[in-house]
């Protein structure tokens, strides 16, 4: 009796692509099946998945940090897979994020068109994009290329909280959000191609626990467009150093010598904000430093940058980073109190 076949999953890596992500993909992908048996019993089981590395022409590279890689095969080789999972490819935020990879986004369309559940990790967002697959469709990434996309892929709505976005999952494309997001993503391939018991004993054996908080907590306000707006540069600089004043956009718009439409426009257009979201993500990020190191009460880190009223301090925040303050204190004194012993070791 012929044995039945395994799944295929295809991951594509390129010279841009973090060896933490291909080999963590690859380790845990291959794994699914085989060791939680060993681990708990003795006995290793049989691996459920064939896991393939591609690159565009199959030869030997070295990916980020002149780590080698060698592919089992070139994109030309594979016709159908299962699912194809792009990996990290990383790109500036100030980059065009077109035209690097030509014959892998054509051979993304027709590996999709052939069948195959298409999957990106982080960056690799940025290649399948490319492809016009994402067109009119939601989709995730790293946080650092909300801007990006907007940019550069306006059909997409970006979703910036996301760690693994499903919403077009029922037409085979799933996207994962910064690099980490591949223990995400490794769950739910393993869940979707072996069931769901094989993934929560692989998670078990490689402690995975996901994002279920969303890319949120971790986001940070990256560097705005580049404008020559000299008006809106202007007030970007003044905000920088009075967010906390009240009425902060009167104050810029005042300061702008333009009336309240036109500088709304203009400065949407120059940062991609609103005004009044520009300074609450700018108080957001004071918050989120004031919080991971002080030890002020979480009322007068609201106070500090400009909330009076603590109540509209905590909606803020929590629509910004998707915890309330004291749940983003608690998370990320943890991370601090694993570092801190080590604080000034290497200086």
């Amino acid at each position: 009796m012929a044995s039945q076949r395994k799944p295929l999953i295809v991951l594509l890596a390129a010279p841009e692509t973090s060896a933490s992500v291909l080999y963590g993909l690859f380790d845990v992908l291959v794994s699914a099946g085989a060791v939680y048996p060993d681990m708990v019993n003795g006995a290793p089981g049989d691996e459920m998945l064939d896991v393939r590395i591609v690159s565009a022409d199959g030869k030997p590279f070295h990916c980020i940090g002149n780590i080698p890689v060698e592919p089992q095969a070139a994109i030309g080789d594979i016709e159908q897979a299962d699912a194809v999972i792009v990996c990290d490819m990383y790109t500036s935020i100030y980059d065009v994020p077109k035209g690097r990879y030509p014959r892998e986004v054509s051979w993304l369309r027709q590996v999709h068109n052939a069948g195959a559940l298409v999957v990106s990790v982080c960056s690799g967002s940025l290649l399948l994009a490319e492809t016009g697959l994402l067109d009119n469709r939601q989709a995730t990434a790293h946080w650092a290329y909300r801007d990006m996309f907007q940019r550069h892929f306006p059909k997409i709505t970006f979703r910036n909280e996301s760690v693994l976005c499903l919403a077009e999952e029922a037409d085979r494309i799933v996207t994962a959000g910064g690099v980490s997001a591949w223990h995400d993503l490794t769950v739910y391939l393993i869940a979707r191609y072996c069931g769901y018991r094989t993934a929560i004993e692989t998670a078990k054996v490689f402690l995975i626990s996901g994002h279920s908080e969303g890319q949120s907590p971790y986001s940070v306000m990256t560097r705005p467009m580049e404008s020559t707006d000299g008006p809106i540069t202007d007030c970007q600089a003044w905000i920088a150093d009075h967010y906390a004043t009240a009425k902060p956009v009167e104050k810029m718009v005042a300061r702008s010598g333009l009336n309240a439409r036109t500088f709304s426009r203009r400065f949407r257009a120059a940062t991609g904000f609103a005004p009044i979201e520009y300074v609450q993500a700018l108080r957001v990020e004071e918050a989120k430093q004031m919080l991971e190191t002080d030890e002020m009460s979480n009322d007068d880190v609201g106070a500090a940058i400009g909330y009076e009223d603590p109540a509209s301090f905590r909606r803020v925040f929590k629509r910004g980073t998707g915890l309330s303050p004291a749940a983003y204190r608690k998370k990320f004194r943890r991370i601090s109190q694993i570092a801190r012993p080590h604080w000034g070791a290497h200086t």
